[in-house]
């Protein structure tokens, strides 16, 4: 029998990059989609995570798990360091956006690129690179860059102008990292027009890898 999972969204840009890399490179996985919107645009607006947008969160990944789903996977970054705490609430295995990213960069070099649309998804993505590194006993260096104008490009739906601003970046970083991590699922589309300066740097995205881990999780 085909295995089920949840996606918990809390931004509409999340939804096609994750059901892409699903197609991909599980087609036979079924999925379950469950959204807030309304959690990114208080995100935006104040710039914190309260105990109401995690009971939110908490709210509608439940109704992913009882619809039956093996497994359920967060797909917004800037709520990852909280899925931890709620893991114990679910009966399946839960998985936060970035973690499995992040955790790949770690292993790929010192010198690590982050590139975010949201402010808040930068800085908590330094902040667990680092946390991840410390349990590793490993020290690396982490330049972030956030570019909230390209998110507000994409949500009026200027897809093009969201690119260009992430492909400039991407550029910049390239230069002085061993790998870029772009922050949100959101940001992976910017990948299929790029043509840039990068070389052989990898630059990892959380849908494709994500999409593995989750599934490899549920298949134990």
């Amino acid at each position: 029998m085909s295995k089920k999972v949840g996606l918990v969204h809390a931004t509409m840009n999340s939804v096609q990059p994750i059901l892409h890399a699903f197609q991909t490179l599980h087609p036979t996985v079924n999925l379950v989609n469950v959204m807030d919107e309304g959690l990114i645009w208080e995100l935006n607006e104040t710039n914190k995570v309260t105990e109401s947008m995690i009971r939110r969160l908490i709210d509608i990944a439940g109704k992913a798990e009882d619809a039956g789903v093996d497994g359920i996977l967060f797909t917004c970054s800037a709520f990852t360091p909280y899925i931890s705490e709620v893991r114990h609430l679910f009966g399946v295995p839960t998985l936060c956006a970035n973690e499995s990213m992040l955790m790949k960069a770690i292993e790929i070099g010192d010198k690590i690129g982050v590139i975010a649309t949201v402010e808040k998804s930068a800085y908590i993505s330094k902040t667990l690179l680092h946390s991840y590194a410390k349990v590793k006993r490993r020290s690396i260096d982490v330049a972030t860059v956030a570019i909230p104008e390209a998110f507000q490009a994409l949500q009026k739906a200027n897809s093009a102008r969201h690119d260009e601003m992430i492909h400039a970046e991407i550029d910049k970083l390239a230069r002085d990292v061993d790998a870029v991590v772009l922050a949100q699922y959101s940001m992976a589309r910017a990948l299929e027009s790029y043509e840039g300066k990068s070389g052989s740097i990898p630059i990892l995205t959380g849908p494709e890898v994500s999409a593995n881990a989750i599934v490899e999780l549920v298949e134990v």
